[in-house]
């Protein structure tokens, strides 16, 4: 097993966000009543990005089983939701701010170039291939119908697998998502007399 905190998330530049996030948790307690709506966001977000860390193979295939065949971005999605989560936990005005602070972001600057870029990489690799199932599933809306490719593909890309959850480090999210659960569940008393 790797080791889950993942060194290029603790760089100097990750460092406001950390502190913004502390005077946030600081200055505003969780509401304990968000929680209900809050936790199932987090655990379909944790869920959904566990589902496709599994699946994914980074670099050697162009990977569309499990959530792949649904959606092209599950961990980008499963990564919204879980923000979102969050925020609406922290409640108030600060859920709004963070909200209409991250989703504009996401949508407008963050995503469209990591699209832009992975797209590039994955279609100068596979060409037709990534082509056709660029178009068959959206990026982030899930489809109903899994995706099944016609012709050939890369054989063994299977199911789920425990070492590609491994070798994609989603046992350091897993940890960073259950240590924020715990923090904030503590902080806001969501239990407590």
């Amino acid at each position: 097993m790797r080791n889950p905190i993942r060194p290029k998330n603790l760089r100097l530049r990750f460092l406001p966000l950390y502190l913004i996030g502390l005077a946030v948790l600081a200055w505003q307690a969780p509401r304990p009543g968000a929680a209900a709506v809050a936790l199932p966001l987090i655990a379909m977000g944790t869920a959904l990005r566990a589902w496709g860390a599994g699946h994914l193979v980074k670099n050697d295939t162009l990977t569309t089983t499990g959530p792949y065949a649904h959606l092209r971005h599950p961990l980008y999605l499963g990564t919204l939701l879980v923000g979102t989560g969050f925020a609406i936990w922290v409640g108030g005005v600060v859920a709004v701010a963070i909200l209409a602070l991250l989703w504009p972001w996401f949508a407008l600057r963050y995503f469209p170039r990591k699209e832009a870029s992975e797209s590039r990489r994955l279609e100068a690799a596979y060409g037709d291939r990534f082509r056709r199932y660029r178009e068959a599933v959206p990026a982030l809306w899930p489809r109903l119908r899994p995706y099944r490719e016609a012709g050939p593909t890369d054989a063994g890309q299977g199911g789920w697998q425990l070492g590609r959850y491994d070798a994609n480090n989603e046992f350091g999210t897993l940890l960073a998502l259950s240590l924020g659960v715990l923090v904030f569940w503590l902080r806001s008393g969501v239990g407590g007399g």
